[in-house]
């Protein structure tokens, strides 16, 4: 009677009777050399690092978590990212203490979404390691307008100080800022430059894809 009324569908690729299936959930599974390194257009200055293609189930869940409030997406693609912080840890490419930086968002994105997807998988990926701590400090200015649609040079423009801190930037502890996704680089690039003008020490930026 529930599947008649909210009908169930796969997040990844539309499947019945099923919130996630096998399938995608295989798509998101994290390989022992991931994530990989990436070069976005504009360099933020430190490695930016991401667990897969913008492409395919993994690109219909985040949209589907962000636009569509699929909170059911949030611990799938938690969990994938959780892992990907482990292996950068493994790799002695972050140390702990460690304290992970959601990118920014706009006030009114976040109340459409019912809430800050970013810092929703954040939170939940960490949620039981006692060194790694979610410091949702940035936010993006009212005068941003949604990227969607803008080139290489209109997101950087779009971006350009906007992004701002809500309160003293995390230190002395490594910073490790995450993203859903990473396209130009721009706001990734201006989220590094507004935390280390802070004074915080960051090392690096994950995102779940780059496009």
């Amino acid at each position: 009677m529930l599947d008649l009324i909210l009908p169930l569908e796969c997040g990844g690729c539309g499947a019945a009777g099923t919130r996630w299936c096998a399938a995608c959930a295989s798509a998101l599974t994290v390989a022992a050399d991931q994530p990989h390194l990436v070069t976005p257009r504009q360099d933020p200055g430190v490695p930016v690092f991401a667990l897969g293609r913008y492409a395919g189930a993994r690109r219909a869940a985040i949209v589907a978590l962000k636009e569509r409030r699929r909170t059911d997406l949030a611990p799938p693609l938690a969990a994938a990212l959780g892992v990907g912080i482990h292996h950068l840890l493994g790799w002695g490419l972050v140390t702990l203490p460690l304290v992970l930086v959601p990118a920014p968002t706009r006030r009114s994105s976040a109340r459409r979404r019912g809430g800050d997807p970013v810092l929703r998988l954040a939170t939940a990926a960490v949620a039981d390691h006692p060194r790694i701590t979610v410091a949702p400090v940035l936010r993006m200015r009212a005068t941003a307008r949604d990227s969607v649609g803008l080139d290489s040079r209109g997101r950087e423009r779009n971006v350009a100080g906007r992004v701002r801190l809500t309160r003293r930037a995390p230190r002395p502890a490594e910073v490790l800022v995450v993203d859903d996704i990473v396209t130009t680089g721009s706001t990734a690039r201006e989220s590094v430059r507004v935390l280390q003008t802070a004074g915080a020490r960051v090392t690096g930026v994950l995102t779940l894809a780059h496009a």
